[in-house]
């Protein structure tokens, strides 16, 4: 059931990105995050959440972009924004000129997506302001412990049934779940290194993405989500899937300088 599970959850149209969906939580104060990006086709499209690390560096999710259509004029970032449907003028939209996904990510091995992790480069530098900041980093690789309540955030369903996602940036608050418990539920597919995982409470979770977003504990950026249970977003049963952000310190450094 697991392994059918993940295959479920792989099968979304990876290569196009996932819709964002934040289920149950509430809407964000606006401006709140300033360092959330929201990365969008050119035809204003919103794919993946993502998080500013630098004036020209958007930190996100590795399987949300297709590397062969990641050159300069398919996609963009949004930064500054609440309501995405709206041009609004705290609002910065620059073209992504370079993917930079880790070397170990393979989109089609299913065991690999403990290296979901994916630098884009901007064209331009952004502009720092109240409405547009840069997210600090972890300075190390150090364990969260279970039970933390943690938070994310995104533009996107606000039910697993939902057809069209939030026009605003909703947050939800969510529980970290012990590593060993997410390996004996997904198996191989967890790696207890470079993961980290949530558990629904049945009404609260992130969907088929928030794919990129980041998972902040303690005010401080810990995970990127990568992956959860297709068929239910919100299932109590199968916890839901981050990248360990400080695992790859060194990865971001080496890329950014």
């Amino acid at each position: 059931m697991v392994l059918y599970a993940f295959l479920l959850l792989l099968g979304i149209s990876v290569a196009g990105g996932m819709e964002s969906g934040i289920i149950g939580g509430k809407e964000a104060k606006p401006h709140s995050r300033p360092y959330m990006a929201s990365i969008q086709l050119k035809n204003k499209h919103h794919t993946c959440g993502g998080m500013l690390i630098k004036e020209n560096y958007v930190l996100t999710a590795a399987h949300c972009l297709n590397d062969a259509f990641c050159g300069p004029g398919h996609f963009e970032v949004v930064l500054g924004a609440h309501n995405i449907t709206q041009d609004e003028k705290s609002q910065q939209r620059i073209p992504v000129i370079k993917c930079i996904q880790h070397t170990k990510f393979q989109p089609d091995n299913k065991r690999n997506y403990s290296y979901d992790i994916m630098l884009l480069k901007l064209k331009n530098r952004a502009k720092l302001n109240k409405f547009v900041k840069v997210m600090a980093l972890p300075k190390k690789n150090g364990k969260t412990p279970a039970n933390v309540k943690c938070s994310i955030a995104g533009w996107g369903l606000k039910t697993p049934k939902a057809v069209e996602g939030s026009n605003v940036l909703r947050e939800v608050t969510l529980t970290l779940q012990e590593n060993s418990e997410c390996e004996e539920i997904w198996q191989h597919y967890f790696n207890s290194e470079r993961m980290m995982c949530s558990v629904s409470d049945g009404k609260h979770a992130f969907c088929q993405g928030d794919s990129g977003s980041p998972l902040f504990c303690n005010t401080k950026p810990q995970g990127i989500a990568s992956y959860t249970y297709d068929g239910n977003c919100a299932n109590k049963t199968y916890p839901q899937v981050y990248v360990k952000i400080s695992s790859f310190l060194l990865w971001i450094k080496e890329k950014i300088g």
